[in-house]
């Protein structure tokens, strides 16, 4: 069963829980630096795991020394939903261990 599209407030109250994280075009994004790109590497590499634990998978693009996740629900016509939220989250416990900022 789709999750529900998330209203614009609920996105923004939600977002005051996730700094550095924002939301435009109808996704929720972070840009993490890293210290080098094995780091970004080893980084993308543990996203994607969650992301398949999660059955939830977003766009990752891979930087020298930058990672970008960038987040919707397909199944809800491309909208943010408590999915995307709790895909961010867990994201955003595991970058520091990989020194991400």
């Amino acid at each position: 069963m789709p999750s529900e599209p998330l209203s614009q407030k609920e996105i923004e109250d939600r977002l005051r829980e996730l700094p550095g994280w924002a939301f435009e075009n109808d996704r929720i994004f972070r840009t993490y630096r890293l210290g080098t790109h094995f780091a970004a590497s080893a980084l993308v590499a543990h996203i994607a795991a969650v992301q398949q634990e999660l059955n939830h998978h977003s766009d990752l693009t891979l930087g020298y020394n930058t990672v970008r996740l960038s987040v919707n629900s397909h199944d809800v016509g491309g909208a943010v939903t408590d999915r995307d939220f709790a895909l961010a989250e867990r994201v955003e416990s595991l970058a520091p261990s990989h020194g991400a900022t």
